[in-house]
């Protein structure tokens, strides 16, 4: 996954793409807040029925 300034940097666009691809996902469970987001990707672990690095290359193939 792109390291973390990366990924706040274009995170509306990546949060667009997710919610393109996954329409169950909400705002809430793509809140990316700083120190938080271990736990943003607790969450869409749970909605998605990945694994940890599966939700890393999934981010970073958008």
């Amino acid at each position: 996954m792109a390291n973390l300034t990366e990924l706040k940097g274009n995170w509306n666009e990546t949060k667009g793409k997710l919610k393109q691809q996954y329409a169950m996902l909400t705002d809430d469970d793509l809140l990316l807040v700083e120190g938080k987001q271990d736990e943003m990707l607790g969450r869409l672990q749970t909605k998605l029925g990945k694994t940890k690095e599966q939700i890393h290359q999934l981010i970073s193939g958008l």
